[in-house]
């Protein structure tokens, strides 16, 4: 996984998250919802078996998810898949307040989903004058490339730095290269190049 860093962010410093699936109506639908555990193989919740949002794992095995604390955020899109009871007494145990809610044996109206092919990325905006964008990728899922590239018709005229909140684009080479941990994908930089040689991705 890469970033984990950040998944251990998301589940111990963020923890309480929305997550996006398809109503019924074909519409987005959101709800908040805890990530609970995390390791090597994903990211993992709960939902009771009679709730709507258990049927729509179900049928549709797909979640975007946003989460943010503190000028950070976390987005990921994936695949989700039922895992049963399978760690469902480590969840418990982890986060204790879910004893309360569902005391004794009644954890049993509980499923637990892992979030297990997924992309996304990292926004840190705490230091606004150098914020931070980091991708994060779980199992299998190609990292998809987002952000501003600079063409090889660049003539070096440092226009686009001119213009740049972040300052983020180097202009000692040519052509420049865009920093895209610390862009804000703004694209000032875009609209101003005179060649036009700056392209959206993604």
């Amino acid at each position: 996984m890469k970033g984990l860093e950040y998944i251990s962010i998301l589940v111990e410093v963020i923890h309480s998250t929305t997550i996006a699936t398809i109503g019924a109506d074909g519409h987005p639908q959101t709800r908040v919802i805890d990530m609970m555990l995390y390791d090597d193989n994903g990211v993992y919740f709960l939902t009771a078996k009679g709730k709507v949002f258990y049927e729509q794992l179900m049928e549709q095995q797909f979640i975007a998810v946003s989460a943010t604390k503190d000028k950070m955020a976390v987005s990921l899109r994936g695949k989700v898949r039922n895992i049963g009871y399978e760690k469902l007494d480590e969840i418990f145990e982890k986060n204790a307040y879910m004893q309360k809610i569902y005391p004794d044996d009644t954890r049993t109206a509980l499923q637990v989903f892992q979030l297990y092919e997924a992309q996304g990325e990292f926004f840190d905006i705490s230091n606004p004058s150098n914020i931070l964008r980091e991708s994060i990728v779980i199992g299998e899922t190609a990292e998809i490339k987002t952000g501003y590239y600079v063409g090889k018709d660049c003539i070096g005229c440092k226009l686009c730095y001119s213009v740049c909140p972040q300052k983020c684009i180097d202009i000692s080479k040519k052509p420049v290269e865009i920093n895209r941990n610390h862009c804000l994908h703004c694209g000032r930089c875009a609209e101003i190049c005179p060649k036009q040689t700056i392209k959206k991705v993604g």
